[in-house]
């Protein structure tokens, strides 16, 4: 098994010693360096602490020798597509983190920006931190198995005030719902 511990580091511009301090107790940069390169068995315990502090799941640390993963062979910048010195593991979706579930919303009909076949990746949270969630796209449970979905753009109380995307939709509003599923990642086949 090849772990792929420097890559997500990597990817998100941790040093040694950025990750070896989020551990929880921190550990050395030495040590994270060795689980890194295999010269440290990398235990259940090792991966637990490592993807806490990555906030990635503990067995997307690990892939088979034989699995192909994605790479990311170039980045889109404001003067174009530049190759990259040395291509990296793309981060999944599934890959997202692990604070609140994931779901998908499978969309089968166009709505405002969303195509049939598009895939919208949605991470759920307490409707507490409904702040954090303004003017972006969410799913939200309501009464008899319905969903409400669309831009939150009020939140007063327990009520939560949902535009549905498209032109001149009316705002939905539910009261007190169970959780918010805020929009995190588009996946669209081309």
């Amino acid at each position: 098994m090849i772990n792929r511990i420097r890559d997500i580091r990597k990817q998100k511009g941790w040093t040694l010693a950025d990750l070896a301090e989020a551990c929880s107790p921190p550990t050395t940069p030495q040590t994270v360096g060795r689980l890194e390169t295999g010269m440290r068995n990398l235990s259940l315990k090792w991966m637990e602490r490592i993807a806490a502090a990555l906030e990635v799941d503990p067995e997307l640390l690990v892939r088979s020798e034989k699995g192909e993963h994605p790479q990311v062979v170039a980045s889109l910048g404001a003067s174009g597509p530049e190759a990259l010195v040395t291509p990296r593991d793309a981060i999944l979706a599934t890959e997202l983190g692990n604070e609140g579930a994931l779901m998908v919303l499978a969309i089968d009909y166009p709505h405002g920006e969303y195509r049939p076949g598009d895939q919208l990746w949605l991470r759920q949270i307490e409707p507490a931190h409904a702040g954090r969630a303004i003017n972006r796209d969410v799913l939200v449970p309501r009464k008899a198995g319905r969903f409400a979905f669309g831009r939150l753009i009020d939140r007063q109380g327990t009520l939560v005030g949902i535009l549905p995307p498209g032109h001149g939709e009316k705002q939905q509003v539910v009261d007190n719902p169970p959780w918010i599923a805020v929009a995190e990642m588009l996946v669209r086949s081309l």
